[in-house]
């Protein structure tokens, strides 16, 4: 337990959350179901735990096939309502989430949000004629009925371990994960062995017809900036100020002591709106590097990070990708809920 002294408040958040679902699972509080396919990708606990890399690899490999459009809630933004993103938008109108998407995928796919999902998804399945909707981070929205729900648990502080809201980090009881058509159990190391994946699975204890997969983070060989790529063997020429705003900065940190040693890590919260005395700071710290330095940032924080103009030049971002074990039959279970539909 993380924060066992907390453990009484725990309770009291487990019976509110308990009778909200309970009401959605008897029909009481009214859940919409739409004719179009809806894949929702979303987790139970606070904080990262992958849902962005699999939006993204969903909306790209579905792209391929059918109009496709992703549907978030604009965390972070400062506008209400809803929108969908274009050449004009930024963070500031969209949230960093939905504009990380379109600065890689630009108009491949329809990328909308709103803060109200039942009237944002019909908004935009029916303007854009959308084969497909994904929405990103809907576990807890049930207030719509996705027709096929995607729970993302990370490796390294997987749900079956956790605890509700003030002692753990879960939104939710555990109980949850039953109306999770796959469970992917995310970030997991390079080399994960059977034995591993087996006891993972028997944690999980999936209900029939569930199933679960396993996940990995994949980075690109690449750093970019805006008009430069440095390949990621080169970092180690490099004193390095790296600049993060997400839930769980580990793995980046991980992978990127791979290639240098001499990182100066400034980390702030999820989804921190950088201020002008945040930059202050950035720069002076900067500056403190030796000859050959750069500013290196995920790709969420760079859409925020790039406005400001001491910045633009100066930073880095690193893409990544998610890496799906037995990818193939991934793939074929969500072409088969899109297809019957």
């Amino acid at each position: 337990m993380k924060r066992w002294y907390l453990y009484p408040f725990s309770l009291g958040y487990h019976m509110v959350t308990g009778i909200r679902n309970t009401m959605y699972d008897l029909g009481i509080f009214k859940s919409t179901k739409f004719k179009t396919p809806i894949i929702n990708v979303g987790n139970l606990s606070v904080g990262g735990s992958g849902k962005s890399p699999m939006v993204m690899y969903l909306a790209k490999s579905l792209s391929k096939h059918y109009r496709t459009g992703v549907l978030s809630r604009g965390y972070g933004r400062l506008t209400k309502g809803y929108d969908v993103t274009n050449y004009d938008s930024n963070y500031k109108t969209v949230g960093d989430e939905a504009m990380q998407l379109f600065e890689r995928f630009k108009n491949r796919f329809v990328i909308a949000v709103s803060e109200d999902r039942v009237p944002g998804a019909k908004k935009v399945i029916d303007d854009m004629d959308l084969d497909v909707l994904i929405l990103d981070d809907a576990m807890q929205h049930r207030a719509i009925k996705a027709g096929f729900n995607i729970l993302m648990t990370d490796f390294n502080d997987p749900y079956f371990k956790d605890h509700l809201l003030p002692a753990g980090d879960l939104r939710e009881s555990r109980a949850g994960s039953k109306r999770a058509d796959i469970i992917m159990v995310s970030k997991c190391p390079d080399e994960l062995t059977e034995e591993t994946k087996q006891y993972y699975i028997s944690r999980i204890k999936p209900e029939r017809g569930q199933k679960v997969f396993f996940s990995s983070i994949g980075y690109d060989e690449n750093v970019y900036s805006r008009e430069k790529m440095l390949p990621d063997n080169n970092l180690n020429y490099y004193d390095i100020l790296l600049i993060t705003g997400i839930a769980n900065p580990k793995p980046l940190l991980n992978h990127l002591a791979k290639f240098s040693q001499r990182v100066k890590h400034l980390k702030f919260r999820d989804h921190h709106n950088f201020s002008d005395a945040d930059i202050k700071n950035i720069i002076e710290e900067y500056k403190k590097l030796g000859e050959y330095k750069l500013i290196l940032t995920t790709e969420k924080d760079y859409v925020r990070l790039k406005t400001f103009d001491y910045l633009r030049d100066l930073v880095y971002y690193w893409p990544i990708n998610v890496v799906i074990d037995k990818k193939e039959e991934f793939n074929q279970v969500i072409m088969n809920y899109v297809n019957k539909r």
